[in-house]
């Protein structure tokens, strides 16, 4: 996750999502110059900081990816909110650093872990992440009929069996998995409309998370995933908006209890610790609010 720390003017807004959708319009040629070849790949992310609209908002942020503008990105928020306070952007505290960061999804809550000027871990209570559906079948070429779920963690996630699919989630896997995602993703995205129902300007599914089987570690419940990023790459991170999605799915789904802990793992071993703080609604809908930490 690169981070622009300056020589950039962010367009006037009234809120975040709408600053976003105004960058995405005028000023497109940033991702193109950032993260098309010679100066950037798919495998890139760019993280515009910007001052805060949000008067209870530290700076905000908003996340550049290769094809599109997620509203939210774990992995992205803990490799900027580590630039800012690194660089002294935002003064650093020790131990702990207490910040709130204004996103096009929302007002997300943070605790800095710092240490001799380093930040060494990144907490942070996500926005109030959905599920939107529940097993639905999906066409999809080259596999036909398949159960997919769908749900909201500051993106929109269509959550997929890897071991129904024939995934075991193997790094040895990566290029199947995401040219096997990104046909799930399409598919789901034209048969399941997904909106948000606060934002209708947060709509569509956007990235497929194959969840592998979940187990239990030294007491702790564990599973692994792999997250495919269009236009076809894997997350290195366990993804923290997919953790959340995740989150959700397994709490409607009586997997996962309020304050029951969950760590969550990427195809490379990396690892979240995750747990729901707080259930609420969206609209009416039930809702979680989750943590992640890395």
């Amino acid at each position: 996750g690169r981070v622009i720390t300056g020589g950039v003017i962010a367009p006037q807004a009234s809120s975040m999502f709408e600053r976003q959708q105004a960058l995405q319009a005028q000023q497109d040629w940033l991702r193109t110059m950032l993260l098309s070849d010679p100066r950037g790949s798919v495998n890139a992310a760019v993280n515009l900081v910007t001052p805060p609209i949000s008067p209870e908002a530290d700076f905000g942020m908003i996340v550049i990816e290769s094809d599109n503008y997620p509203a939210m990105s774990g992995s992205n928020l803990i490799c900027t909110v580590t630039v800012v306070l690194e660089s002294g952007m935002v003064p650093m505290q020790t131990p702990v650093t207490v910040l709130c960061v204004d996103t096009p999804a929302g007002l997300v809550r943070v605790r800095a872990q710092c240490e001799g000027g380093k930040c060494r871990r990144v907490e942070f209570q996500n926005v109030p992440s959905f599920v939107m559906h529940q097993r639905k079948p999906v066409e999809v070429q080259g596999l036909g009929t398949i159960l997919v779920d769908v749900a909201y963690g500051g993106m929109i996630y269509a959550i997929v069996d890897a071991t129904a699919l024939g995934f075991s989630l193997d790094r040895s896997e990566a290029r199947a998995l995401a040219e096997t995602g990104e046909r799930i993703r399409l598919a789901a995205a034209v048969q399941l409309p997904s909106v948000h129902p606060e934002n209708p300007g947060i709509h569509t599914i956007n990235i497929t998370m194959f969840a592998g089987p979940l187990g239990m570690v030294d007491g702790v419940k564990t599973a692994k995933n792999a997250v495919v990023v269009s236009p076809g790459r894997l997350d290195r991170s366990p993804c923290g908006t997919g953790s959340s999605a995740r989150m959700a799915l397994m709490h409607a789904r009586g997997d996962l209890s309020k304050g029951e802990p969950f760590t969550h793992l990427s195809v490379l071993g990396t690892q979240f610790n995750c747990r729901i703080d707080e259930l609420t609604q969206v609209c009416g809908q039930a809702a979680v609010v989750p943590n992640i930490s890395g």
